[in-house]
């Protein structure tokens, strides 16, 4: 080299650029196999600092990092979330069926639980005892269902009934229905009720304004019960009737209490027993209903639309709709069923069983006719 001239440059062992007049740096695999070797020079500790400088980050990439990581989760978790809630919600919902339906098969009646009697005190003032839906968990049905606790009307919140619910349509039920009147007012035998010129099977069974119970189960869930003692047998073979005596035993479950979101089609929903034997236990899970009408044939058609879980409700899921009709936030008019009746009267021989939403009426009629439709899923 001569005076005064730049040092000539060459490629090092790692491939990158060094100036000539810096002392060669060791070989990568040479510093990372002997780090504490004595043989440890300068020229190790330069490559070490080399290496570290490269790989580091500054503050501003680690906050930058850190800001596009809260924007992801911030977007993310909450959809996450009601994923993981919806998918324990439905296992445990589906659990709870098929204890009750167990549960319910194993009593040999449905009617005649508790009394209501009539007392009347020195004052003259009158009040009715009423012990139906209690004395029908403790006597009935504790006997084959695991419950851990019973509360009376006036305790719901103590069996972890909330006392503020959502319905389906985004509606609050404030306050939780006390008694059977409070979830459906035309469980109230003094209306008096259309018999369309004699055609509907006439209110032939008294009804009783029974106050609701609640109880806990021994797996967390809370459930209120709803009771008829005067419950019927199957008369679902009638032409027209109204479904109020079809139901034995109503329940809203709450799958997790107190805790929230206390809303119809999540930690909500509804079960019912109908007919006082040979019972049959339905819990369908109302879908926000189609908003317009259709045929019979063409009902199927919309609720597969929404998702292939979906179905039109069968006769007996659609009298439990009835009931829980505050639940559902459905208008009054007729439903279509998806249940089928036969019929020498009509030209394909084949009639549907609508459902009257405003006074509980089960009919047959032509499935061309246009009615409301409602979908729901198991």
């Amino acid at each position: 080299v001569k005076d005064g001239a730049p040092a000539p440059v060459r490629a090092s062992e790692t491939g990158r650029a060094r100036n000539w007049t810096m002392p060669p740096l060791r070989l990568e695999r040479e510093c990372k196999e002997r780090p504490n070797s004595a043989t440890i020079d300068n020229r190790c500790i330069e490559f070490d600092r080399r290496e570290n400088q490269r790989c580091a980050f500054t503050m501003a990439e680690i906050l930058l990092s850190l800001t596009i990581i809260g924007v992801v989760a911030a977007i993310t978790l909450p959809s996450l979330t009601g994923n993981i809630n919806e998918r324990t919600w439905n296992t445990q919902r589906k659990a709870l069926y098929a204890r009750f339906s167990q549960a319910i098969s194993l009593m040999p009646a449905l009617n005649g639980y508790g009394t209501l009697t009539e007392n009347t005190d020195s004052a003259g003032s009158t009040s009715i005892e009423d012990t139906a839906a209690e004395t029908f968990v403790t006597d009935g049905l504790a006997k084959v269902l695991k419950i851990n606790n019973i509360c009376d009307s006036e305790h719901l919140a103590d069996c972890g009934i909330p006392s503020v619910i959502t319905n389906l349509k985004g509606s609050k039920i404030d306050p939780f229905p006390a008694t059977l009147t409070d979830l459906n007012p035309m469980f109230n035998s003094t209306i008096e009720l259309p018999n369309n010129a004699g055609s509907i099977v006439p209110w032939t069974y008294s009804l009783i304004n029974t106050k609701a119970a609640a109880f806990e189960t021994a797996n967390g869930e809370s459930i209120a019960v709803y009771y008829n003692p005067n419950c019927k047998i199957d008369d679902a073979v009638s032409n027209e009737v109204y479904t109020q005596g079809w139901m034995c035993a109503n329940f809203i479950y709450d799958l997790n209490g107190t805790k929230g979101p206390n809303t119809m089609g999540k930690d909500i929903g509804f079960i019912t027993a109908l007919y006082a034997v040979d019972s049959v236990v339905v819990a369908p899970m109302p879908h926000v209903r189609v908003d317009r009408a259709a045929s019979q044939q063409k009902a199927g058609e919309l609720c597969k639309s929404i998702d292939d879980e979906y179905r039109v409700p069968n006769r007996q899921e659609m009298a439990a709709i009835f009931y829980n009709r505050r639940l559902y936030g459905t208008e009054s008019g007729p439903f279509w069923t998806s249940s089928q009746a036969v019929s020498s009267y009509y030209a394909d021989g084949i009639l549907a069983y609508g459902q009257n939403m405003g006074s509980g009426c089960s009919h047959k009629c032509p499935r061309t006719s246009s009615y409301k439709v409602s979908c729901v899923k198991r």
